[in-house]
């Protein structure tokens, strides 16, 4: 392939030449994570918006699973519909250089490949970690305002990564990789404007459904620009609003994977990454014995940019309620728990939501701002009390799950059709396992 494009090459060819079945904390990671998306999948598939997605979309015959559903449809349906039901619940994976969620995007558009392809699970994992790091590499090359300024990083980086797991996958040539991501490139969209909305988790389904299209695309001989990270109106041009950092799209590449260091955060709660530290607050203040009625007034302090994803301040529902800090903290602090019965489309319940209105957000601007960096992330919560007393509680960081078994077994209700899911990858390997592995997921839990 042509020099001309140094960085788009470099990109493509990082992307060709890995070998990431070599790191066997990379392969581990990977492992658990798909084990956690898995969860979030099951969890989703009898969703409202899954179903609504099924029966309009114009599927086509094929081999490819719909998870929980016990049925099969062609690829690029399947790669849609498992993405967005992977991350309908708001409970899938999150990834700080992303600053979005990779593996709901990837992995759905990787078993999709595997239902035209014959694949093994080792070619399966080896695709997603590359693709991972794609969507990783950009995402610190874009800069916090991409995000910022209303685009939603796991729709528009989704889409490259997907495309460059696949391009991995099947030993694509560098030009024809670097084919691959400039149209997964030219499909980039989705708008914050959608969270607390259904769009939201269809953000995923159209990633993935558009990066492996784009990848199939570009196999096939569909031609598109191969500079789409060097050409002075190209993906920086339109997406990093002057904070681009392009040599961060490379550099680095591999040494560690994205997925060890700084590693995917696995949700303990089924809501809004950025409200989670507020939910360990509000979930200390339960333990501690906190009576909640007689809170007159909190406060709850957030670095710049620390709350952009939290949208919402007087939930509806408990969908909205998902990017809703109010009533996160509200809810942890009254029930104690964050279960997926708390986030909804029912209403939301009066008696949180009587808390969640004594509730007030601000910012320290004195912090750093926000970025991928774990130190920037801080939530303080300052509670005054009707008697006139005043406590303050602080977290730092993001909590997380490290072994996501028990959530598999909630979110599919222990179900004896799917149990032997998780060990199995967990040692998965050849074409075989894969194909397993298949199977179980087209068992219906309905």
């Amino acid at each position: 392939m042509e020099k001309a494009f140094p960085l788009t090459t470099g990109f493509a060819e990082a992307i060709t030449s890995a070998d990431p079945l070599q790191d066997e904390a990379a392969v581990a990671a990977a492992r658990t994570a798909i084990v956690d998306w898995l969860a979030c999948a099951f969890g989703g598939s009898a969703d409202r918006t899954t179903r609504i997605l099924l029966e309009q979309l114009p599927a086509g015959p094929g081999d490819a699973v719909i998870i929980g559903q016990g049925r099969r449809t062609d690829a690029l349906t399947a790669a849609l519909v498992n993405a967005h039901a992977g991350h309908v619940l708001d409970y899938d994976d999150v990834h700080a250089s992303v600053r979005g969620h990779p593996t709901t995007v990837i992995v759905p558009a990787l078993l999709a490949l595997a239902s035209e392809t014959p694949i093994s699970a080792d070619r399966l994992i080896a695709g997603y970690i590359v693709g991972l790091e794609a969507m990783a590499r950009l995402g610190l090359s874009l800069g916090m305002r991409h995000y910022e300024n209303g685009f939603h990083a796991t729709a528009t980086l989704g889409t490259i990564g997907a495309a460059a797991a696949v391009a991995h996958v099947l030993d694509y040539s560098v030009a024809e990789t670097a084919t691959a991501l400039g149209l997964a490139a030219t499909h980039s969209s989705g708008l914050r404007l959608q969270f607390g909305h259904d769009a939201k988790p269809y953000h995923a389904g159209m990633a993935a459904r558009s990066g492996l299209l784009s990848a199939k695309l570009a196999k096939a001989g569909f031609g598109g620009a191969r500079d789409f990270l060097d050409n002075p109106i190209g993906f920086y041009s339109a997406f990093a609003f002057g904070e681009q950092r392009p040599q961060a799209a490379i550099e680095g590449w591999g040494a560690p994977w994205q997925i060890v260091a700084p590693g995917l955060t696995l949700k303990a709660f089924p809501c809004c990454t950025a409200s989670h530290p507020v939910a360990m607050i509000g979930l200390q203040l339960h333990e501690e014995g906190l009576n909640v009625e007689q809170i007159e007034s909190v406060i709850i302090t957030f670095p710049p940019g620390g709350d952009a994803a939290l949208v919402v301040t007087d939930p509806t529902t408990g969908i909205d309620a998902r990017f809703s800090a109010e009533y996160v903290f509200a809810t942890a602090a009254l029930d104690g728990a964050l279960k997926i019965g708390h986030f909804g489309e029912t209403p939301v319940r009066e008696d949180l939501m009587a808390i969640a209105r004594r509730v007030r957000r601000r910012h320290d601007e004195t912090a750093p701002r926000l970025s991928s960096d774990p130190k920037t992330r801080f939530v303080i919560a300052e509670i005054t009390l009707k008697d006139g007393s005043r406590l303050t509680r602080e977290f730092k960081g993001l909590p997380g799950l490290s072994d996501p078994i028990e959530k598999f077994r909630d979110a599919t209700g222990n179900h004896p059709a799917v149990s032997a899911v998780p060990d199995l990858v967990r040692t998965m390997h050849g074409e075989d396992d894969l194909h397993r592995l298949i199977q179980l997921l087209s068992n219906s839990l309905n």
